[in-house]
């Protein structure tokens, strides 16, 4: 691997000397060193990054815990509470500095209640935005669905904003079923990863 991002997963994307996406060329993505993904040739006034974390939920973090800090190692490195957000939570961690992914660990603080954070198993998936603002301002002018809470500060610390899972007459565009999390990268994260 060179530079600071990760190859293309194999099969995905043409590698060196392959096809077409071999040599960028104008719009290029220099993070893929290929086209905008944008298949509309639309261009953005923001990028994703890396991932962010992932949020696992269950009924009882504890038993979440057995696997991912007993049995794989992670660190606990915080907690998090929130009665908005329905949600009792440790935060775990793979990696250092700008490479640090964030595993959430989170039970309902109230199974009743909603969000029901444990009835899907892999909650949500977070990725760095660079520029968060610009991108939730550009994304819902292209018919982009976004969560209600707008921008807020998140577990970690970050301010965030989430995709809906599900698209609706307005906003035609979601996550197909995936509830994704947008947040704003660090400085350190957008000079190691941008």
């Amino acid at each position: 691997m060179s530079g600071p991002h990760a190859p293309p997963l194999r099969g995905s994307l043409p590698q060196d000397g392959e096809g077409p996406r071999s040599s960028p060329g104008p719009g290029a993505d220099p993070a893929w060193g290929g086209p905008v993904p944008d298949r509309r040739g639309t261009p953005r006034p923001f990028r994703v990054l890396g991932i962010q974390q992932i949020a696992i939920g269950g009924p009882d973090k504890a038993r979440l815990q057995t696997l991912w800090v007993d049995m794989l190692g992670l660190q606990v490195t915080g907690t998090f509470q929130s009665e908005r957000e329905n949600v009792d939570e440790d935060i775990c961690a793979i990696g250092h500095g700008p490479h640090r992914v964030e595993v959430d660990l989170m039970q309902p603080l109230d199974p009743e209640k909603k969000p029901a954070v444990h009835t899907t198993p892999l909650n949500h998936v977070g990725l760095w935005i660079d520029d968060l603002p610009k991108a939730v301002e550009w994304l819902t002018a292209h018919g982009v669905r976004f969560a209600p809470g707008g921008i807020r500060k998140g577990a970690a610390g970050y301010d965030i904003t989430f995709l809906h899972p599900k698209s609706n007459a307005e906003f035609p565009i979601a996550g197909e079923g995936v509830l994704i999390e947008l947040v704003q990268a660090p400085a350190d994260v957008i000079q190691a990863l941008g």
